[in-house]
């Protein structure tokens, strides 16, 4: 069987359980899915948000994130990949991002999934502004996300 990946960005919420039931339906070569979902946190350093606008160049943002998912196909035997990012304002407690990684064997979908989650917490082309008592404000790069995406660079 070959492998696909399935890339969303999208608005609308998300059911885990029916992403990996999709990624895995008529499959009998998958024995792992490792999941990674992010959620939107109610505070950060302490302070309460109220919510994250997330933006995205379309197009662009898909684009970018197939390559890396390209790359983690080449790199890992995986049976399949699924990737869903939402844009627009998100409150907390809700879903965020979900990287979904199918392999005949845990080792290789942990490590592709954590390869792409690196990935778009550093370099994937969105941008979140963050909403709180003191107004609203764009969020930063952190050095600690480009450090763990460099580390899946080849030499």
């Amino acid at each position: 069987m070959t492998a696909a990946a399935t890339i969303r960005i999208q608005q609308a919420d998300f059911d885990i359980a029916q992403e990996i039931a999709a990624l895995t339906k008529g499959r009998s070569d998958v024995g792992a899915v490792v999941t990674f979902s992010g959620i939107c946190r109610g505070s950060e350093n302490g302070e309460p948000i109220a919510a994250l606008t997330l933006e995205h160049y379309p197009g662009m943002a898909e684009a970018e994130i197939k390559r890396h998912t390209d790359e983690a196909m080449s790199r890992w035997s995986l049976t399949g990949l699924t990737v869903v990012h939402r844009v627009g304002r998100i409150t907390p407690g809700e879903n965020i991002v979900l990287v979904l990684a199918a392999s005949a064997h845990r080792q290789a979908a942990f490590q592709a999934a954590e390869f792409l989650m690196d990935y778009l917490k550093a370099n994937a082309p969105f941008w979140k502004r963050e909403e709180s008592a003191k107004g609203t404000s764009w969020i930063e790069a952190r050095g600690h996300d480009d450090d763990a995406a460099a580390r899946w660079t080849k030499s």
